[in-house]
């Protein structure tokens, strides 16, 4: 192997189930391995998702943020970098933002820092702070990536970025893993029994920002108007976290035990989410959402909140419904109005499966990232500061 291959370091909070996470996996996967080397730092730690990285030459290094200050963390950073050596340091969200002064200390000359979404604390990007936190490191930033147009209109806007130093990437779904089911089979629909449900799922981490509160409280109003549907639907709630606990609690408080499943975390995402009839997404904040990527290349009909990344891939009325966040009554009418037109159904899990394959391809976020790569690379190749050091 010609190890005059440019090192991309990645740094990223922690390396666990995610969707940052995940299509940082899905990325170094696939980008060609005789071309780049990969590294991951986490700022926080790591847990076995790493071993979904399959080049067994990928180094994760966890700093421990939590138990060093920041100075220390500075200095260990910078140790890393000026061990490794990297051509290219690629920082991701907050956390991220820690990597950009050691790295420029450390001779790093080509610094990318990506934006993938909010947190739970800052849900429409407004948090002064973290702006603030944004601005202050802006000049350490050679170049932006985010992932959603609405998200380069807030590094514009409210962050200051001038244009030319944002490149814009969808996140890619594997559109050959994640495929209708040809088969006909709905194992997922086994779990109520005959089989014969109208099957509403959603897929996601549980927590606040998530919001399935929604979700459950749109399908208690809505056997509540329609009692006949209790029989008639099912729902499927896929993904773990704080806020499950919280979550059985009001399915049993609206005493929907039969209708709502909690799966839990699953490895076999992609073998479930064919047997949905309806893919819901009720979250307060998005950057560009995997699992809406998922359901559309499964051939999914999808409703999900209008925040963030999301209407740039749900097209309302042609792959599915946009609604309100919070608003568990839009949730309830969109889940009844697929129920009772079947063909609507059919209809917008055909366009999005033709929308995920056409615009939304891993290997169209690939070329993205690999194009983005190699001209930063090549730039600072034939920069005058580079040249005449060279000489």
């Amino acid at each position: 192997m010609n190890e005059t291959r440019p090192l991309i370091v990645h740094s990223i909070h922690h390396l666990v189930i995610g969707g940052t996470e995940n299509g940082l996996v899905n990325l170094i996967n696939r980008l060609p391995a005789d071309r780049y080397r990969h590294a991951i730092v986490c700022a926080d730690d790591y847990s076995d998702f790493r071993q979904r990285i399959r080049d067994p030459d990928v180094a994760v290094y966890a700093m421990h943020k939590h138990d060093l200050g920041q100075g220390q963390l500075y200095r260990k950073l910078f140790r890393l970098f000026r061990t490794l050596r990297p051509d290219v340091v690629h920082t991701r969200g907050m956390s991220g933002l820690d990597s950009l002064l050691p790295a420029m200390l450390a001779g790093v000359s080509v610094r990318v820092h990506g934006e993938h979404g909010w947190d739970v604390n800052d849900i429409e990007g407004r948090n002064w702070r973290q702006r603030r936190l944004r601005r202050l490191h802006r000049p350490l930033v050679s170049h932006y990536v985010c992932v959603s147009k609405h998200l380069e209109r807030y590094l514009v806007e409210r962050v200051a970025v001038t244009p030319e130093k944002i490149t814009q990437i969808y996140n890619g779904v594997d559109t050959l893993r994640f495929a209708p089911r040809g088969d006909g089979a709905r194992p997922l629909a086994a779990l109520w029994g005959d089989g014969s449900r109208f099957i509403v799922g959603t897929v996601g981490r549980l927590q606040p920002v998530k919001n399935q509160r929604t979700l459950i409280e749109g399908v208690a109003a809505l056997v509540d108007r329609h009692p006949n549907l209790r029989s008639q639907i099912g729902v499927a709630i896929i993904g773990d976290g704080a806020e499950r606990q919280r979550l059985e609690e009001g399915v049993r408080a609206a005493g929907l035990q039969d209708l709502v499943k909690f799966l839990g975390a699953r490895d076999d995402v992609a073998d479930l989410l064919p047997d949905l009839d309806l893919f819901v997404l009720p979250s307060l904040a998005e950057g560009i959402s995997n699992t809406i990527l998922e359901a559309m290349a499964s051939g999914v009909a999808t409703i999900a909140t209008r925040v963030g990344g999301n209407p740039e891939l749900i097209e309302d009325g042609l792959t599915g419904r946009l609604v309100p966040p919070g608003d568990s009554e839009a949730i309830a009418q969109g889940i009844f109005d697929h129920f009772t037109d079947h063909e609507m159904v059919r209809r917008h899990g055909r366009s999005a499966r033709q929308a995920a394959v056409q615009r939304f391809s891993l290997e169209r976020m690939i070329d993205g990232y690999a194009s983005l790569y190699d001209g930063l690379l090549e730039r600072r190749t034939h920069s005058p500061m580079r040249a005449s050091a060279s000489s």
